[in-house]
């Protein structure tokens, strides 16, 4: 789907298709629909990021809650998003031992104690090495630094997602 078909979707539409670029927020979507048209894939980005910048912090906590914990109770369920099932395993927290297992579940706890939110990343961008080295590093952060740049990381994944739904048929077609 091109841009232009972003633009002509209905409401209904661009939500249920892009409701779940911002992880299970669909509010990020339906507030940006009324924006379009957008003349590129960058500014409907910039919409997104615009509208997450302007959140109260309390709403930037809000949709980091909204995301799951790595390697968590919903991966080894199967009750992850299609989106965050894909991205987990491409950073192989699906295969991961008992240990390695036990080890992610200690410091998600850790860190959801100290912030009060789940530990957000990439994982797209990540693997599991990393993502635990950076779970221990960004549990030093205060809690402002830490909530920065998980937003941070929010707007990676959203830019991911969304070039991920938009620009695939696209590259289908060369």
């Amino acid at each position: 789907m091109d841009i232009g078909a972003i633009n002509c979707l209905s409401y209904e539409d661009f939500v249920r298709i892009l409701g779940n670029v911002v992880e299970r927020c669909p509010v990020v979507a339906a507030a940006v629909w009324s924006s379009r048209p957008f003349p590129s894939v960058a500014a409907l980005e910039a919409a997104i990021d615009d509208f997450i910048e302007a959140l109260p912090e309390s709403g930037k906590e809000g949709i980091l809650r909204c995301h799951p914990d790595l390697a968590g109770r919903e991966l080894q369920s199967g009750t992850l998003t299609p989106e965050s099932r894909e991205e987990q395993g491409h950073a192989g927290l699906d295969r991961m031992d008992a240990s390695e297992v036990a080890r992610m579940a200690r410091l998600n706890a850790e860190y959801k104690e100290r912030f009060g939110f789940p530990f957000v990343i990439c994982a797209r961008t990540s693997d599991k090495a990393t993502i635990a080295e950076q779970l221990r590093v960004r549990l030093r952060n205060t809690h402002a630094q830490e909530r920065a740049r998980a937003v941070e990381e929010v707007k990676k994944i959203c830019r991911l997602r969304l070039r991920g739904l938009v620009l695939a048929d696209q590259n289908n077609k060369l």
